[in-house]
């Protein structure tokens, strides 16, 4: 309707328009007044085309609907009848359930207990030696396990039987030292195909190494470190022995220690980590080391020197402390007896600087060492709370490596300082023992000179 009324107000503009402008246009208000009434006409059938279809449409529609209706009620039918019968296969399987845990009365606990026995046994095999050798038995012991698990399935007695064989063969085999070729993994990662003896279940050697089992790859590798000499050595006596008895270390672990051992960082990565300050320590200590060792044979030599030196004071020899010392004596036989003490004195003077070379570096190195280690533990323990602080304390073993790194210097410190301190001790006795010779040899020969001069005064 609103459409019909703008285009008769239009119609009607149009008019007055046409009327002002009649003139100049052409065509008449009748022949307008016709194109009015023409297009109300066609507006008119438009509109009853429109109601016939909105009529036909409408019937259509609630023909649709009826038709879903009618699909929804039989979806309804069919979703109860499917409740029922839900309802009815749930009691009849209940009733089926209590049948069967009736009939298998106790073998349902033999089931439970075949499971059971399953998976720990399937979780020990994976991680024995014996593994290498039978890796198949852990797939059925898989499917054995799964099997039992199912209330519909049941265990054959053959699949009862090899797991008693299993467990069985597992028991055996512990106790047996075993041969068998299989794929090595060297330490430089070359694959090679070698001969591994396997003892019981706690160690496996090839070409007198020993050798590490991955239970989670399946692999055989070659520890990258070994243990002792000893303990390679006797891997080596097992690995060229026929018959008999024959020493070897084991692993009580199975592997454990070994695995560990690998871990362990050796010397030579215990004195890297403590970095410049632990190789200054290490070369103090070599340096006190080798001043004590060659003052202590040079104080030892000038000892037999001087003890050989002691038996004939008669001929002083100048290559040795006392015969420097009995020279003096020797060239001045006519002094007197104050300035035969002062030479003596200042001869036994002379002689103690030598005597004493090197005696103070070895102290001041004993003395040094402890406290460059402090100076590297303080390092590397700032080192360590700068980890901390970064990387938080979440990881205990960034802790325990970073104070297990900087008390390093400590040890290194102690290491040097406590045997420097006895070389010190030792080789400071050996020239005080020297010095003691020249004063007490000095001394009586002051007081053999002043009792001959006291006989020459008598006479």
């Amino acid at each position: 309707m609103n459409r019909r009324v703008t285009y008769f107000i239009a119609t009607i503009i149009t008019l007055f328009l046409a009327g002002a402008v009649q003139a100049q246009q052409g065509p008449t208000l009748d022949e307008l007044l016709q194109q009015v009434k023409e297009g109300l006409r066609k507006q008119s059938e438009q509109d009853r085309q429109r109601i016939q279809e909105f009529t036909r449409d409408k019937a259509k529609r609630e023909q649709m609907l009826a038709e879903a209706r009618r699909e929804r009620a039989a979806l309804e039918d069919k979703s109860a009848r499917m409740e029922q019968e839900f309802d009815d296969n749930e009691a009849e399987i209940a009733e089926l359930d209590q049948r069967l845990t009736e009939r298998l009365g106790s073998l349902k606990e033999l089931f439970g207990v075949l499971q059971q026995t399953a998976n720990d046994a399937r979780g020990t095999f994976e991680d024995s030696l014996t593994n290498i050798q039978y890796p198949e038995r852990t797939e059925f012991l898989t499917e054995l396990a799964q099997k039992m698990g199912q209330t519909s399935r049941l265990a054959s007695l053959e699949e009862i039987e090899r797991l008693w064989y299993e467990l069985q063969r597992e028991m055996t085999e512990s106790s047996k030292v075993v041969k068998f070729n299989h794929t090595v993994i060297n330490a430089d990662g070359d694959q090679q195909e070698k001969q591994v003896i396997r003892v019981g279940l706690y160690n496996i050697i090839a070409d007198g190494k020993y050798l590490q089992y991955i239970a989670e790859t399946g692999k055989v590798l070659e520890l990258p470190r070994q243990p002792q000499s000893r303990f390679v050595k006797s891997a080596e006596n097992l690995r060229n022995a026929g018959a008999g008895k024959i020493a070897f270390g084991i692993d009580p672990s199975r592997g454990q220690l070994l695995s560990l051992l690998v871990q362990e960082p050796t010397v030579r990565e215990r004195v890297d980590q403590g970095g410049l300050v632990g190789r200054i320590i290490i070369a103090l200590g070599i340096f006190a080391l080798v001043v004590a060792v060659l003052r202590f044979i040079q104080l030892t030599f000038i000892s037999i020197q001087v003890s050989a030196q002691k038996r004939n004071p008669s001929e002083a020899s100048t290559r040795n402390p006392l015969g420097r010392v009995l020279k003096v004596y020797h060239d001045n036989p006519n002094i007197d007896l104050e300035s035969l003490e002062l030479k003596l004195g200042e001869a036994v003077l002379k002689e103690t600087p030598r005597l004493n070379r090197f005696n103070m570096i070895l102290k001041v190195i004993a003395v040094v060492a402890p406290l460059l280690g402090l100076l590297g533990t303080v390092t590397g323990m700032i080192i360590t709370f700068q980890a901390i602080t970064l990387f938080g304390t979440g990881d205990p073993k960034l802790m325990a490596g970073g104070i297990s790194q900087a008390l390093i210097t400590t040890v290194l410190g102690l290491v040097v300082a406590i045997p420097t301190v006895l070389l010190h001790t030792l080789v400071s006795g050996r020239s005080r023992r020297i010095i003691e010779v020249l004063e007490e040899q000095a001394t009586g020969m002051v007081a053999s000179y002043s009792e001959k001069r006291g006989k020459g005064s008598a006479s």
